[in-house]
């Protein structure tokens, strides 16, 4: 077995501290939400949690799941599936034909069409222009937030780049057997960019999963996602002047919905996670 000498030792122990060190610091939030979420409202308003519970309870989490507020959360986590499914299944079917076209020598006005793409990541009209049209464009319920922010630039160049790698020799011997367009992308395309696009998916169901200010400002109450509903609970829990009667904190209440909220993300990223790496690295190294 091969000795280490001092030096590469020494970098091999730092490297393991700093990495340990790092991994609880990431994990510290996360406990510390769960402590808030099941701790005494004593302990809660007395900022008496630091790690681990205090007074155990689980009244906030019976709030949320069964009791007073059940209805309000459940329905705003249904709306907030609902966009994040078909709003992710959108934007990537959207992005996955843009970059096949742009993908393409022979497109027409290709570099005209790709620099109008590139120019929406470097400007945009501003907040209230941009409010204005979306209202004017009647973004204003479930399926207009769907539709009103369809894809990403970055996105699309994601997916382009990664399609550029793959072999024109391919495609042309499938041309050659007969294939159309949407053969060669739904047999070769896509099967070859497995990492590519889930790197996309998840970029897509994360901004669809956190989507927060525009859909407070252009949906109905009853349409609004869950990040809008736990904006509101903890709003209500910094208030000094809103009294409750309830056996729990409201900021007990906030972290309970948190939790709830990032366990879909938490049991999907491990599945996607493997592709994530090689996926955000499209294009950084060519043959």
């Amino acid at each position: 077995m091969k000795r280490l000498d001092k030096s590469e030792l020494i970098f091999k122990i730092l490297a393991y501290v700093l990495i340990t060190l790092f991994a609880l610091t990431t994990l510290y939030p996360f406990i510390y939400s769960i402590s808030m979420a099941l701790s005494g409202i004593d302990a809660v308003e007395q900022g008496r949690v630091v790690l681990w519970p205090v007074e155990l309870q689980f009244d906030a989490f019976g709030a949320l799941l069964y009791g007073e507020r059940a209805k309000s959360f459940w329905i705003s986590y249904t709306n907030t599936l609902f966009y994040t499914f078909y709003g992710t299944a959108f934007s990537i079917i959207l992005s996955i034909f843009a970059a096949y076209a742009l993908a393409k020598s022979n497109l027409l006005f290709k570099r005209q069409i790709a620099f109008l793409i590139v120019f929406t990541m470097w400007f945009s009209a501003g907040l209230i222009p941009t409010y204005i049209n979306y209202r004017e464009l009647l973004v204003n319920n479930r399926w207009g937030i769907i539709y009103g922010f369809g894809v990403q630039a970055f996105n699309i160049l994601l997916l382009r780049n990664y399609f550029n790698g793959i072999s024109k020799e391919i495609e042309e011997a499938a041309i050659v057997d007969g294939a159309n367009e949407f053969q060669v992308l739904g047999s070769i395309y896509i099967p070859m960019s497995k990492s590519a696009l889930a790197t996309v998916t998840l970029f897509y169901a994360l901004n669809r999963w956190n989507g927060y200010f525009w859909n407070m400002r252009l949906v109905q109450g009853n349409e609004h996602p869950l990040q809008v509903i736990l904006r509101g609970i903890t709003e209500a829990a910094r208030d000094t002047d809103v009294v409750v009667n309830y056996p729990y904190s409201l900021f007990s209440l906030a972290y309970a919905a948190i939790i709830l909220s990032i366990i879909p993300i938490i049991v999907i990223y491990p599945y996607l996670q493997k592709y994530f790496a090689k996926g955000v690295n499209v294009g950084g190294v060519k043959e």
